[in-house]
């Protein structure tokens, strides 16, 4: 079914892009998860700190029906903390809860964080969020190390060598 299909890819997009960020947290110092150049930037750490509010709110509680404790001002607040598990533990827990979405609650309308939308936009809304701060933490994370992450390396491959195949 095409709706299983979106459920599971949605899922499955979530755990690679949470995957990336804790990449790029192990490639960066303390220092570096919480650099701020000016207080209108915000640090890596809470970037992550942000998306684990806003996944939990929009899937946890909002698909999911868990109570709603999000207190969003503190995630840009926050200048130093753990991170920990914190993001590979908040993306389990959604992913399991998106794969087990009867197809049906795709249309149910919901109300989170003051916006009227259904299952399936909540789901999507989620999944465009965080990838554009995996983005953002990612062009941070090169800026800050040099380094090329090496996730499309596959995709590098010279043309002699796909011209054999």
């Amino acid at each position: 079914m095409i709706e299983q299909d979106f459920l599971n890819y949605s899922a499955d997009t979530l755990l690679e892009l949470a995957g990336r960020i804790e990449d790029c947290l192990g490639r960066l110092s303390n220092e570096q998860i919480w650099l701020r150049h000016s207080e209108n930037e915000n640090a890596v750490g809470n970037l992550v700190l942000h998306l684990c509010g806003n996944v939990n709110q929009w899937i946890g509680s909002g698909i999911g029906g868990k109570p709603d404790t999000r207190e969003r001002h503190k995630e840009f607040e926050a200048r130093e903390g753990s991170l920990g598990t914190r993001l590979k533990d908040t993306i389990a827990e959604a992913a399991k809860i998106i794969r087990s979405v009867p197809a049906a609650r795709l249309a149910e309308r919901l109300k989170i964080q003051g916006y009227d939308t259904t299952g399936l936009k909540a789901i999507y809304h989620v999944v465009d969020h965080f990838a554009g701060h995996t983005a953002q933490i990612i062009f941070a994370t090169k800026l800050l190390t040099g380094q090329d992450l090496g996730y499309y390396a596959h995709l590098n491959k010279p043309k002699q060598a796909e011209a054999a195949r």
